[in-house]
């Protein structure tokens, strides 16, 4: 087994960052031909998902979102802590905060457009996110 953790900074609610490079790179590091690849998020408002890196996508999922868990609507949460994330948390739970994804020959199994992401859900202006990558095989 192989594990390693990257840094990822975001500015903002609604940021999505392509891990794929660096998930990649964990592989090779690894030396895993056949196995899987686990990708987690630390925190309670952010997300591990895939889709195809693109604006439009991107833009729709961020509506997506804002129609399951919106922003004018009063949360539990936020009047137990005042700090107004509860759509944040909601969001999260809602996409997970892990991925697993088999390594076949080396490589990622991603199909053509695919490609693994950080969802930054909070509503603070930028935050330090701590990713752990762990590959068996």
């Amino acid at each position: 087994m192989f594990r390693t953790t990257i840094q990822v900074e975001t500015h903002g609610e609604g940021e999505v960052a392509n891990l794929t490079p660096r998930v990649a790179q964990a592989i090779t590091e690894s030396g895993v031909r056949e196995g899987l690849a686990c990708v987690f998020v630390a925190g309670s408002t952010a997300a591990v998902t895939t889709i195809e890196y693109e604006p439009g996508v991107l833009s729709d999922l961020r509506r997506a979102l804002s129609v399951i868990a919106p922003a004018d609507i009063p949360y539990a949460h936020d009047a137990a802590w005042g700090d107004g994330n509860g759509r944040s948390h909601v969001r999260a739970a809602i996409v997970g905060p892990s991925l697993s994804v088999p390594v076949i020959e080396g490589r990622l199994a991603c199909g053509t457009w695919q490609q693994i992401v950080l969802l930054e859900l909070d509503v603070r202006s930028s935050r330090r996110r701590t990713v752990y990558i762990t590959v068996q095989g």
